[in-house]
């Protein structure tokens, strides 16, 4: 099984820490190593001629400075920033110049993962399956909450049960829904949080691609011939540019046959530290007698509940205020409610309307 370790996302929601040099995967948001890192760790006992990392190569210095002694051969580049669509599919289309019928895991960069044996587990029982059934397996992961931000995946029945790892019916995936369609799937029941686990062959990814994304297969198909007849740069770049911008679950995914797939329900723990909010929840064990998360000099006087970062140079004072997220960088400066955190993203793409500054 190979690892493809995805690390060239952007996480606007986590401005001003992430940015688009630095973003978020190669902050320190959780603990004194950044979130790539943890990432990688997790898979220290797997063989590292299998785990390769896509990025790209915008973010390639960044990658060099963490970890300098990563095998250059393992390091898929990504021409541009064209979200998990092509990304993954470009991937593929490497992976299947070396071996087509080998497995293949995609990882995200920026999640907490807990109980690491058994994700660990989960990973290592798909290989198997993927190459007993022939079909894309997934993670998914038990709801607690109606979130707008993340994917919901519909399972049936339990199909297999191998060494604790469970195997269940796909019966269709619906991406970001809205609240009360959120709040309908948890209230239902048979509907999982999509964790982004993707694992298959290159073989089947790229057949998956003709069927959903014929445009995007095309590219993909042209850029592979390209590479095997020795790799012209420009033009590999020139068609990954051409692909649409869109993520891999509404180009394949919410499309795929249900036969096709088998899910995994995660018994792990798991967060997509996707926003301030979410990063808070995560960390609720380092807060202090008011579930204050706080990092860098500080003086807070009946304040509760809120994050604020900032660093040793600087002290932060606050006083009577409750559930605020209050980051503090350089040059820039972000308070807004914690319930308010999703909007983030609003700030980073207004940033972009007036010319780029700051981000």
């Amino acid at each position: 099984m190979r690892i493809v370790i995805l690390a060239g996302g952007g996480g606007s929601r986590l401005w001003p820490m992430s940015r688009l040099d630095r973003p978020k995967q190669f902050c320190r948001l959780i603990s004194e190593k950044t979130m790539f890192e943890e990432t990688l760790e997790r898979f220290k006992d797997f063989p590292q001629e299998k785990i390769y990392v896509s990025i790209t190569k915008e973010l390639l210095p960044e990658l060099k400075a963490i970890v300098p002694d990563f095998p250059d051969e393992n390091i898929i580049i990504e021409p541009a920033r064209r979200d998990t669509g092509p990304a993954m599919g470009y991937a593929a289309a490497v992976l299947g110049i070396k071996d087509p019928k080998e497995p293949m895991a995609f990882i995200p960069s920026d999640h907490y993962i807990g109980r690491v044996d058994r994700f660990l587990n989960s990973i290592r029982e798909a290989e198997g399956v993927i190459l007993e059934t022939g079909k894309m397996l997934d993670i998914s992961i038990h709801p607690t909450s109606p979130n707008t931000a993340l994917g919901y995946t519909r399972i049936g029945k339990r199909v297999m049960d191998k060494n604790g790892v469970e195997f269940f019916e796909f019966l269709g995936h619906k991406e970001k829904p809205d609240f009360e369609t959120a709040k309908k799937y948890l209230e239902e029941g048979g509907y999982l949080w999509h964790a982004n686990y993707y694992m298959w062959t290159p073989e089947k990814f790229l057949e998956a691609y003709s069927q959903y994304a014929p445009e995007i297969h095309a590219a993909l198909k042209k850029i592979q011939d390209l590479m095997m007849a020795g790799g012209n740069e420009e033009e590999i770049g020139k068609t990954y540019v051409s692909m649409p911008k869109i993520s891999i679950d509404y180009a394949v995914t919410e499309k795929m046959d249900p036969k096709d797939v088998l899910i995994i329900q995660g018994e792990f723990d798991w967060k997509d530290i996707g926003a301030w909010d979410t990063l808070h929840e995560n960390l609720l064990t380092k807060t202090d007698e008011r579930r204050n998360l706080v990092r860098g000099e500080r003086l807070n006087i009946d304040t509760s509940g809120c994050i604020i970062y900032g660093n040793d140079k600087k002290l932060i004072a606050t006083v009577g205020i409750d559930d605020l997220v209050v980051i503090d960088t350089e040059d820039a400066l972000l308070i807004c409610p914690k319930s308010r955190s999703q909007d983030v993203k609003k700030v980073v793409e207004e940033l972009k309307e007036r010319g780029g500054k700051y981000l």
